[in-house]
């Protein structure tokens, strides 16, 4: 903003005095000081809206880059469910077999042998 010194302030002060006389002088720095109150909230006004502007912007951009990483990531999972299906799909398929009546440990260890005493309270 323009830089104003004391010296230059007292300067101004001194022609205006002269120029608008005494009577005049107090209502045009009151008119002065309100035009400038209105420059400098039109001012400050028109920066937040360039800030605003620019945040949305950079909103934007970080969306776009995240949408491209959850389309780059989606391609990787379509790839590497693709080639989990060709693997999947190249192993012939077995053929049912016939369980046999003890088919694991556990299963077998269920059936009691016969040439063993049951357990200790049991009929």
């Amino acid at each position: 903003m323009i830089e104003i010194s004391f010296g230059k302030l007292v300067l101004l002060a001194l022609v205006a005095l002269i120029v608008l006389g005494p009577e005049k002088l107090p209502h045009a720095a009151r008119t002065a000081g309100t035009l400038l109150r209105r420059v400098r909230a039109g001012w400050d006004s028109v920066r937040a809206e360039v800030e605003r502007e620019l945040q949305v912007e950079e909103i934007k951009r970080q969306a776009r880059e995240a949408a491209a990483k959850a389309e780059a990531a989606q391609a990787e999972l379509d790839a590497t469910l693709k080639k989990v299906r060709d693997v999947a799909a190249d192993i012939p398929p077995k053929a049912p077999t016939e369980p046999s009546p003890v088919d694991t440990p556990a299963q077998s260890a269920a059936i009691p042998a016969p040439d063993k005493e049951p357990p200790h309270g049991v009929a």
